[in-house]
């Protein structure tokens, strides 16, 4: 772990029990270099509380107990900013909008210990472990579809579902009627999406828990889903 500085934080510090959330971001930038000149200049606004290079290293930009500006216009369940009780990793990828690229191992590596640490030592829970698109569907959509979700479920460090490939599959592209689209939605909220904008938090959903197919469109195979993380969460 080596620490470089960011000045865009808080000046107030926070107690180590507001801290319930954990963020991850891709950094969206063509290179690792300018990712890192961003998140660290003053005039950017914008900054983290752990970066994962390409070669698994863990920088610390802002102390856990500073407030750092990652998550943005953000909301989840009851609470409208997530600032002020998360922590914010972001992870060098090229993102969407630059050659999306798989996550390497070296920096998944990285990310388990880092979310097991945080996790224990603020008593995170792990459905409270999400994505920044699953905070803010209207602007985001890292870390996107080809970060492993299942793999961190496995290493219970989020919530998941837990329904079979083939069975699944079955479901998929059915057509969903009046009242299942309306159950969707509804689950969607339970889970803690903010609904308001139907379209995205349907893309934003997918990129989450149904990674091979994203149709912004709600199908049978999707109630299934949302109905099965309801239970387990």
């Amino acid at each position: 772990l080596r620490k470089i500085y960011s000045p865009n934080f808080n000046i107030d510090k926070r107690k180590a029990k507001d801290i319930k959330f954990v963020i991850l971001h891709y950094t969206g930038m063509k290179n690792e270099r300018l990712a890192i000149e961003k998140l660290t200049s003053f005039n950017s606004k914008v900054s983290c509380h752990y970066f994962i290079k390409n070669s698994g290293e863990i920088l610390n930009l802002v102390p856990d107990l500073y407030v750092s500006w990652h998550a943005g216009k953000s909301s989840w369940k009851n609470i409208k900013s997530l600032n002020f009780n998360s922590l914010g990793i972001e992870i060098s990828n090229p993102g969407h909008d630059n050659k999306y690229d798989n996550f390497n191992i070296k920096q998944i590596k990285s990310l388990i210990y880092l979310i097991s640490y945080l996790k224990k030592k603020y008593n995170i829970k792990k459905k409270n472990i999400l994505g920044h698109s699953d905070i803010s569907p209207n602007r985001k959509k890292d870390p996107g579809e080809k970060f492993p979700w299942a793999l961190m479920y496995k290493k219970k460090l989020c919530i998941w579902h837990n329904i079979k490939e083939k069975k699944l599959k079955r479901f998929r592209n059915l057509d969903c009627n009046k009242i299942e689209k309306s159950e969707f939605f509804k689950n969607l909220e339970k889970i803690g999406y903010n609904t308001q904008n139907k379209k995205l938090v349907i893309l934003a959903f997918q990129r989450r828990f149904r990674q091979l197919f994203i149709s912004g469109k709600v199908d049978k195979e999707c109630l299934l889903i949302s109905i099965s993380i309801v239970k387990n969460k």
